[in-house]
């Protein structure tokens, strides 16, 4: 089970959406709903999403292309985007549009901007070391290429 695709689409938006509902509750039940301390939890949620998106780019961007990898990253990120956004004001006890339409939608381009940002930085650091999947096919090109002897051409 572990190895389908939606698994592992589903542990990511699973994972993403649990990020938010811890904050949620420590706001909730810990500050009581205080200003500042949404603002810093809201901070440390989209850096805690950035930084799990960009660790999982840069681990699936080196095993396998990224025609394969993006999607499975993209969902998994519109899911969790979705879980946080549509069923996460609930648990902090309201409802997705109590605010009012432009802070469901700021929160929709804050959270795709940081998943952006992040899974960027993820795989620019693979591309930087090299260790991502095509740098990696490139220089095993190049190896294999060097290592050929060299042909003999006879001429007469």
């Amino acid at each position: 089970m572990r190895q389908q695709r939606w698994f592992r689409i589903a542990a990511l938006a699973v994972g993403l959406f649990v990020i938010n509902a811890v904050a949620r509750l420590v706001v909730r039940f810990g500050f009581d709903g205080s200003d500042t301390a949404q603002n810093r939890a809201s901070i440390v949620m989209f850096t805690l999403i950035a930084l799990i998106l960009g660790a999982c780019v840069f681990v699936r961007s080196q095993r396998v292309r990224l025609a394969s990898w993006l999607p499975d990253i993209a969902s998994g990120a519109l899911g969790g985007m979705l879980l946080t956004v549509l069923a996460g004001p609930f648990l902090s006890g309201s409802t997705p549009f109590a605010n009012g339409a432009g802070d469901f939608f700021t929160q929709i381009w804050i959270y795709a901007g940081c998943a952006i940002l992040g899974a960027a930085l993820g795989y620019g650091v693979a591309v930087l070391l090299g260790r991502d999947y095509r740098s990696r096919s490139l220089a095993a090109y190049t190896q294999a290429r060097v290592a050929r002897p060299r042909r003999v051409v006879r001429r007469r």
